[in-house]
């Protein structure tokens, strides 16, 4: 069994309580803890320790606010769909491609549509553009249909319908394959 006195640094066994006894009586003995708390243990629950170091919360705070790394500036994260929307879109509506197609027969309509669409997706091929979007409407799904066919001759292209909630059905998204 220690002696214990008035002074003596002390840790409980149980637990990761220290500090300095204040008082002594029998076999009970107060102690004053780091934070200024007075608590009181049977001499059987301490041991004497050398020279306790005793830190309030409030210094831990004040040195870990000096040794704080200061925070790296975060970067601007791109949104999903920022990143996946489209580099180039191409409206082949048919008086978006003419000043007045007063005069022209479907056909002739159908065929400026497909040769401004074949242009539009080789100039997209050459400049290594890898989505587009055909805006080609709802209609009756001719020009929707050509642009499927045209699409398949390619074998560096995969082609889907475009994000439903920006154009509905009437545009289909084209993705082209770029060869390094």
């Amino acid at each position: 069994m220690a002696d214990f006195q008035i002074g003596d640094w002390v840790e409980t066994i149980d637990d990761t309580i220290k500090g300095r006894i204040i008082a002594v009586e029998d076999s009970t003995v107060v102690m004053q803890t780091g934070d200024g708390f007075e608590m009181t243990f049977n001499t059987s629950e301490l041991v004497k320790i050398q020279e306790a170091i005793v830190v309030n919360n409030y210094e831990v705070a004040q040195v870990k606010a000096e040794k704080e790394i200061p925070k790296k500036k975060k970067n601007k994260t791109v949104r999903p769909r920022e990143r996946n929307a489209p580099r180039m879109e191409v409206d082949l509506h048919i008086h978006q491609l003419t000043p007045s197609s007063k005069g022209m027969s479907n056909h002739e309509m159908l065929n400026l549509q497909m040769d401004t669409a074949k242009r539009q997706l080789e100039f997209a091929i050459r400049k290594r553009i890898q989505k587009v979007v055909f805006i080609h409407g709802v209609g009756e799904g001719v020009l929707k249909e050509e642009l499927k066919y045209l699409f398949g001759r390619y074998d560096n292209v995969k082609y889907y319908d475009a994000d439903y909630q920006k154009y509905g059905l009437g545009a289909t998204e084209v993705y082209i394959y770029q060869n390094i």
